[in-house]
């Protein structure tokens, strides 16, 4: 495994990497009607995260997305592993948006007025599995 990624691999990493970090960091202090919100969109989604308090929800998904945004933005983490996640959270985050209700037109895949925000966490799952594809190429 490659331990630092390669130059043309920066710049995907960097605009994911600092997104999630800022993201991540926007939830760290979140107010319980802010966790009660992003519990709730999660759980409809994912029925097993109803077993969380929304705080714990909360606080979990802060630190794996400020986790994710490090490893993104950090060299020396090899871009399979760094891929790998961006990859398994964006998946997640695109799956969000395929089982809410209201995001998406009836019938399709395309988003509703309300759904554009989600929708567009495709790139994120883009870019992971690019990362991914490059390196197990280049094995």
């Amino acid at each position: 495994m490659r331990i630092f990624a390669r130059p043309h691999q920066l710049p995907p990493r960097l605009a994911a990497g600092v997104f999630f970090l800022h993201s991540g960091l926007g939830k760290i202090d979140a107010d319980p009607q802010t966790a009660a919100f992003l519990h709730g969109t999660a759980a409809k989604a994912y029925p097993f995260l109803r077993r969380l308090a929304p705080e714990t929800f909360t606080r979990v998904l802060s630190r794996c997305e400020v986790a994710l945004g490090m490893a993104l933005l950090t060299p020396v983490v090899p871009s399979l592993l760094a891929g790998a996640g961006l990859a398994g959270f964006s998946a997640g985050l695109v799956g969000l948006y395929l089982r809410t209700p209201g995001l998406r037109r009836e019938g399709s895949l395309r988003p509703t007025d309300q759904g554009l925000s989600m929708a567009k966490d495709v790139w994120l799952l883009g870019i992971g599995l690019g990362l991914v594809a490059e390196e197990l190429a280049h094995r």
